[in-house]
C-alpha cells in the first residue's frame, strides 16, 4: 500500500516515516500544500495522511481541491487544532477521519488500517481467501492454518492481490504500490517477489495473465 504523509514538522514527519515504513507500507512525505497537490496529481495513494496548519497553502484548501476532483482517496486528517467546529469542517469538507496531535502511534495505524479496509469494501480485518489468512496487525499468515513467513516486500504483494481477489494487477502497478519515490526498484523486483510467493503457498495461487499481470482467482481451479 502507498500513502501520502503531508506534515511540515520534521520530528512528527520522520517520526510517522518510520512508523509506517516499518509496517510495510510505501511512503511519500511532503511538507507543504503544493507539493500535496502536485504528488495527488501524479499519483495514486491508498490514504493521504493530512496535516492542516501546512505553508504555501493550507491543508483543508488540499482536501478540497482533492475532493472537486472526484478523486476518492480515503483522507485522513492528523493536526492539533482540536476545536469541535474545526472537526466538523474537515469532516465535512471530505475527510474520512480525524485525529488530533498529540494522538498514541497504535491508535494512528488502527485507523489508517480501518480506512483503508472501509475504501476496499471490506468489513472484516483479517483477509482469509482460498485456504490463506492474512493479519494486516500481526502480518501473521497461514496456509491451512498453517503459519508460513514472508519477507516484507511478499506480504505487500500478497495483501495486495488476497484484497482484490479476481482482479488483475500489472507489475507497473504492483510497483506503484509498493515503492515510493525515494526506493531503489530492480527490473525484476516484482516477479522475484511473486515467485517466492508461489514456492511458500503453492505453484497455482497466484495466476499470470500473459501481458497483463497477476491475480488470485476468486475460487479454486
Amino acid at each position: 500500500m502507498r500513502l501520502l504523509l503531508v506534515e511540515d514538522d520534521l520530528m512528527i514527519g520522520e517520526s510517522v516515516l518510520d512508523l509506517l515504513r516499518d509496517e510495510g507500507y510505501a511512503v511519500d512525505w511532503v511538507k507543504d500544500g503544493e507539493m500535496a497537490d502536485t504528488a495527488l496529481d501524479a499519483q495514486n495513494y491508498d490514504l493521504m495522511l493530512l496535516d492542516l496548519g501546512l505553508p504555501r497553502r493550507d491543508g483543508l484548501a488540499v482536501l478540497q481541491r482533492l475532493r472537486a476532483r472526484k478523486d476518492r482517496t480515503p483522507v485522513l486528517i492528523a493536526t492539533a487544532r482540536d476545536a469541535v467546529a474545526q472537526r466538523v469542517e474537515g469532516l465535512n469538507l471530505g475527510a474520512d477521519d480525524y485525529i488530533v496531535k498529540p494522538y498514541e502511534l497504535d491508535e494512528l495505524l488502527a485507523r489508517i488500517r480501518a480506512l483503508i479496509r472501509r475504501a476496499a469494501g471490506r468489513a472484516e480485518p483479517v483477509y482469509e481467501h482460498l485456504g490463506i489468512s492474512i493479519n494486516p496487525v500481526t502480518h501473521e499468515v497461514t496456509v491451512d492454518e498453517q503459519p508460513v513467513l514472508l519477507s516484507a516486500r511478499e506480504w505487500s504483494v500478497l495483501e495486495l492481490l488476497l484484497a482484490r481477489p479476481g482482479m488483475v494487477l500489472s507489475r507497473k502497478q504492483l510497483e506503484e504500490k509498493l515503492y515510493s519515490w525515494k526506493d531503489d526498484l530492480s527490473s525484476n523486483a516484482v516477479e522475484v517477489y511473486i515467485h517466492g510467493l508461489r514456492k511458500k503457498l503453492g505453484p497455482h495461487i497466484i495466476q499470470n495473465v500473459r501481458g497483463v499481470g497477476y491475480l488470485i482467482p476468486k475460487a479454486a481451479a
